[in-house]
């Protein structure tokens, strides 16, 4: 395999070694000084018939925190419930609760049974909701849709 060569540092070298440490050191300490300046955001809850969704992003749409029924260990049927809904919520708002946000616009988007519980969950764990908008897609006669299920 052959001799291996062992490579002696000078004091130079160290000391810019430890300075581009301690840079990036300042550069990550900056970067979470920026997120925990955030004030106000936007909630997106996303209630299909199978699972509840909720991403927190602040006002430019970076994504702060994001939670879904399935994450917290919900499986089959009981994801969608709107139990599941006001876990997700007690999740995302627990993630984000050191980020120091306390306004939030919330956008709803689908049909499931948690759009409601959802919302009540952001604004029982602390969180001031200033609007609430439906933004789910209506099709204005596009598409033909699918046959309706048979049960």
């Amino acid at each position: 395999m052959g001799k291996k060569k062992i490579l002696k540092q000078t004091e130079s070298d160290l000391l810019k070694e430890t300075q581009s440490i301690e840079a990036a050191m300042a550069k990550s300490k900056t970067a979470s000084s920026k997120k925990s300046a955030v004030k106000k955001g936007l909630a997106y809850i996303e209630a299909t018939y199978n699972n509840t969704r909720i991403t927190i992003t602040d006002e430019n749409g970076n994504v702060l925190a994001w939670s879904s029924a399935g994450s917290l260990g919900f499986k089959g049927a009981k994801k969608s419930t709107p139990y599941a809904a006001s876990k997700v919520a007690e999740a995302v708002v627990e993630k984000i609760r050191k980020t120091g946000l306390s306004d939030v616009r919330v956008y709803v988007k689908g049909i499931g049974s948690g759009r409601d519980s959802a919302a009540r969950g952001l604004a029982n764990c602390g969180l001031n909701i200033t609007s609430i908008a439906d933004i789910t897609p209506i099709p204005h006669n596009g598409c033909r849709p699918k046959k309706p299920r048979r049960v």
